[in-house]
């Protein structure tokens, strides 16, 4: 292995150096550079890192102009893993390229998305050629797409110049599944197979978390470390918005089905529309002498699935209660199962066997059909996918199983959740819109992604904004899996954002605010909230932790605020990206928005003026993962508020606090309306989490002057 040269990659990134003259308002910034001698060390020495960068550091550049140093001089590969689309693009659109020109380094980089974002054509020519197609409408955009496949250069779906409808693009997009790989027809136009030629000849891979994901499960599942999977081979990794890797593994492990997606299913496998019939089911037995008869032996089986699957939702529902969640914990289900869940688990159980029995009647039913195929058939696209839909069942029946035997799983959770609305189209998916949704998931992670991911790669390099509790990263390494890895070291640091906080922030506290389990604690926030946003004239970002606690402010504010000119945006009202870039467009716009919004905003100058944290961010107590792992915690002889609880807390707090300051002339008021803060014990915790900033705590009276003359006082 040829090591790094810390000395000379420094240079290009210190005050004349190659990369640094080529971006704008440059600054030299040491902890920008002492992150990157710890992510060379990392590559230098085989090591795991853990890295806290503050906001303005400039992590990427940290951790690209090794990773292109390292991939160039050693032929190695790099996968980058990023949570989130737009920080995807920049580094492969802007940052990469800029690095390359700098520095001269000629090294191939590609961006790789999962399949779902690919055109597939013979699925859209199999969807074209079925014979009960669509609705004007849908028949409407399918023409587009296919207009606009011939020309398009990636088959990406965020080239399309139109947003597709899901049920259309699902039935046209690339499924890993249904890949029929070198028996496809239209392998020599495939957009998925050109991407991985693509990715094949890089060196600088750049993915998300859930594809770094899905390639190291099946790697860890048999396929092994030297082959392409869903990515080529490589030992070294970059995890950027590494805070959120427990998460998106626990996403992807997750197993989840309701009856609306059983539904799409059996509209997939067989549909009547008048005379008319078409599906999957149709062509596989058009392709058996005498299937006719057997095409309605099999419609009545799916008959009785949705059967099964409607009868479900109403003893599931009523578990749910008016929380919206049930868990089944294998000690005490839920602390003290009361007679009547106690009633509906024993209506449910039976319910959840007789659904797993029929799903796996029909699956037989079809495989022995299969041995009826003349040889021929067996390369055709239909049978291709009815094995698919097939495993898609059994996988179903699977979770219904581990439901009913929820006793005997301790390292899983098995919880039911409502979905949707009075206001939702239910169609067939329940009463006024409503739904439940079975989900299977983990407990743990951190063996698996011990044994997946820190261990397999030579290099593992994790940043964040938010990563380390008053300087540690045990939570962190503990949560990951890093700390299981013996075998490397970790190397660790904190990197402190250069951003002048002391003098441009203010944190404000109001110290008569009612404790959030006070009666009159969602009055205050709902008056709060309306005097804080019209002191500023706007540029808001109001965080809460539950969306019931922002309708209700919203409906107290939001007259007051519009007829002082200020715009006020609400989550829910539209999509997050579309409702971000008009909340970006407009300086005097508040918004008012939960979890999602509590990271990954960036919102720079004027459009952010003041950030108002409702409430400290600890998990609502409905959250069946979190809850089985507190659980855990308490299991295993730990504390689950100081062990997990709270340091959770901390981080997401970080987060919303981060949305303030995106560049170093930006000036503002952070607002924690939670006096928990400064009346608990445990709120030095979360100050201590935060850089130095001015602080107000006092009365709200005394926060709305300061606040004001914060903002707009000339001294």
């Amino acid at each position: 292995m040829q090591k790094l040269n810390s000395d000379g990659i420094l240079a290009t990134l210190c005050e004349g150096g190659s990369v640094a003259a080529r971006l704008e308002h440059f600054e030299p910034r040491q902890a920008q550079l002492d992150l990157m001698e710890l992510i060379i060390r990392c590559f230098n020495e085989d090591a795991i890192g853990a890295a806290e960068a503050g906001t303005g550091v400039g992590k990427s550049f940290a951790y690209l102009l090794p990773a292109l140093h390292f991939a160039a001089e050693n032929n190695e590969r790099v996968v980058i893993s990023t949570a989130t689309i737009t920080l995807q693009q920049q580094l492969f659109g802007k940052d990469i390229p800029l690095v390359q020109q700098a520095t001269g380094l000629k090294i191939k980089s590609a961006l790789v998305k999962g399949r779902g974002n690919y055109l597939c054509f013979r699925r859209l020519e199999e969807t074209l050629r079925e014979p009960e197609l669509p609705l004007n409408k849908e028949r409407d955009e399918l023409d587009r797409i296919t207009r606009w496949a011939e020309t398009s250069k990636s088959g990406g779906r965020d080239e399309l110049p139109f947003t597709p409808a899901e049920n259309i693009w699902s039935r046209v997009c690339s499924d890993a599944d249904l890949c029929m790989g070198k028996r496809c027809s239209q392998q020599s136009r495939c957009f998925v197979l050109a991407r991985r030629k693509e990715a094949a000849a890089a060196r600088v891979i750049v993915v998300n978390h859930h594809l770094l994901f899905a390639d190291l499960a099946a790697r860890r599942e048999g396929a092994g470390y030297e082959a392409a999977v869903v990515l080529p081979p490589y030992s070294r990794v970059i995890i950027d918005e590494a805070h959120t890797i427990e998460d998106a593994a626990t996403s992807f492990f997750s197993k989840e089905f309701s009856k609306a997606g059983i539904m799409r299913h059996i509209g997939r496998l067989y549909r009547r529309r008048r005379a008319q019939r078409g599906g999957l089911l149709v062509r596989f037995c058009s392709l058996i002498s005498g299937g006719e008869g057997s095409l309605d032996t099999l419609a009545a089986a799916l008959d009785n699935i949705r059967i099964a699957a409607a009868e479900l939702d109403s003893p599931a529902l009523d578990l749910c209660g008016t929380e919206g969640v049930f868990r089944f914990s294998p000690d005490n289900n839920n602390g003290a199962e009361s007679a009547h869940s106690a009633a509906h688990s024993a209506a449910l159980f039976p319910l959840l066997d007789s659904l797993s029995k029929k799903l796996l009647a029909f699956t037989a039913l079809v495989r022995e059909l299969f041995e009826l195929l003349p040889e021929e058939a067996g390369e055709d696209s239909a049978v291709w996918e009815l094995n698919v839909m097939l495993r898609r069942f059994e996988n179903i029946a699977g979770i219904c199983s581990a439901f009913t035997g929820y006793r005997q799983r301790q390292h899983e959770v098995m919880w039911i959740e409502r979905r949707g609305g009075r206001g939702d189209s239910g169609g067939d998916t329940g009463e006024k819109g409503q739904w439940a949704v079975f989900t299977q998931s983990p407990v743990e992670l951190a063996e698996s992604l011990s044994k997946s991911l820190f261990s397999p790669n030579k290099t593992v390099v994790c940043v964040s904004a938010t990563l380390a509790l008053s300087g540690s990263f045990n939570y962190w390494a503990i949560r990951s899996g890093a700390a299981m890895t013996q075998e490397k070291p970790l190397l660790t640091g904190c990197f402190p954002s250069p951003f002048p906080y002391s003098r441009a922030v203010l944190l404000a506290v109001p110290d008569d605010a009612p404790l959030p389990d006070e009666p009159e604690y969602q009055h205050f926030v709902d008056h709060a909230v309306g005097r804080l946003a019209a002191v500023s004239g706007g540029s808001a970002l109001i965080l809460f932790t539950s969306y019931q606690s922002l309708r209700s402010a919203w409906n107290a504010s939001q007259g007051e605020l519009q007829s002082m000119g200020i715009r006020c945006l609400k989550q829910g009202d539209d999509d997050r990206s579309r409702l971000l870039q008009t909340f970006l467009a407009d300086t005097q716009s508040v918004l008012f928005a939960t979890d999602s919004f509590w990271e990954g905003v960036d919102a720079p100058g004027d459009t952010l003026r003041l950030v108002i944290l409702c409430r400290l961010p600890f998990r609502i107590p409905n959250d069946p993962v979190f809850e089985a792992r507190r659980e855990a915690v308490e299991k295993n002889g730990g504390n689950p508020f100081m062990d997990l609880s709270l340091p959770e807390a901390v981080m997401k707090f970080k987060q919303g606090f981060g949305r303030l300051m995106r560049r170093s002339s930006d000036h503002g008021v952070v607002a924690v309306l939670d006096s928990r803060l400064i009346k608990k014990r445990y709120g030095a915790f979360f100050l201590q989490s935060l850089p130095e900033t001015r602080t107000s705590f006092s009365g709200f009276s005394g926060i709305l002057r300061d606040t004001e003359n914060f903002l707009f006082s000339k001294g």
